[in-house]
């Protein structure tokens, strides 16, 4: 079921178009991914899905309610961190989610709600005490405190250290796990290639394609590359004979094949079937950062 509908989605600021023509679909309990550059359209796109912006053409509807037209209803179905929301610096941690939980008729139990975002320690202590990650993840319960079937997560991780951003990805996935479905806005590849179970490329105000992860790398058609040291000598020919391979180069005593499909079990096992053991083996698989540069023609970052 399509939880999340946009369809030729447009949005203009005076003399500059933010969203060209933006189409896709949500299913319902999936991570869904808007990926793309600063600047791509990613956020004017999500808040007008929020309600906050009033599109200038197309159609969205979010659970059947129309943003624009049904904001009451809306704020029952969805619920948003939004790249640039902030709170006072005096605020407690359980003061926030004591008001924001009064705005909802059956809001979450918010102390249960503290523990799932791993802040319990951190009741009583203000928002401009708390560090990066903290504050992320108050966002996301925030979000979260009115029950809704949608969570919009925008640039969730941005600015916060690996150890960080990491400790959020488990919070995304154990908020999908309980039934939540997740429009998730990054210009990380390995984000969304982590969490997302669909994502859409966005560029200049257009969505440049939209699949899995894996099905946009794929369709691209991008090379592989495996890399190791053959405990005997391995003829190329071995290696250029199989289907999957493209070139055969040497870098000193490591060999590097590259190609496409299912490449690394291809080798690995030409090479069994010559008795020769491939040390210090290394596989290199195109990224989504790969398959952005070739659809568009620039970095994602």
């Amino acid at each position: 079921m399509n939880l999340i509908e946009v369809s030729h989605l447009h949005k203009r600021y005076r003399d500059h178009v933010a969203v060209e023509d933006v189409s896709f679909s949500v299913d319902e309990g999936e991570i869904f991914g808007i990926l793309g550059p600063n600047g791509a359209g990613k956020t004017t796109t999500v808040e007008c899905v929020s309600g906050l912006r009033k599109p200038d053409g197309g159609r969205i509807r979010v659970a059947g309610v129309d943003p624009v037209g049904e904001r009451d209803r809306l704020r029952l179905i969805l619920g948003a961190q939004l790249q640039s929301a902030i709170l006072p610096d005096q605020i407690k941690v359980w003061e926030a989610l004591d008001l924001y939980a009064s705005f909802y008729p059956n809001p979450v139990h918010w102390p249960d709600l503290l523990d799932q975002v791993g802040l319990t320690a951190k009741r009583d202590a203000r928002f401009g005490k708390l560090s990066g990650g903290q504050r992320q993840r108050l966002s996301v319960a925030l979000a979260l405190v009115g029950r809704p079937r949608v969570a919009v997560l925008d640039e969730l991780t941005t600015g916060l250290d690996p150890q960080a951003r990491r400790d959020v990805w488990e919070l995304v996935e154990q908020i999908r796990r309980d039934g939540v479905t997740i429009l998730l806005v990054t210009h990380f590849m390995e984000e969304a290639e982590r969490l997302c179970d669909r994502v859409a490329l966005i560029d200049g105000g257009k969505v440049a394609a939209a699949d899995t992860p894996a099905g946009l790398i794929a369709g691209v058609g991008l090379d592989q590359s495996v890399r190791f040291r053959p405990s005997e000598p391995v003829d190329d020919g071995v290696l250029l004979a199989l289907p999957e391979v493209h070139a055969v180069t040497r870098d000193g005593a490591h060999v590097v094949v590259r190609g496409t499909g299912n490449l690394a079990p291809a080798v690995t096992l030409a090479l069994a079937e010559h008795r020769i053991v491939p040390g210090d083996l290394r596989i290199e698989q195109a990224t989504l950062d790969d398959a952005f540069l070739a659809l568009t023609g620039r970095k994602l970052q």
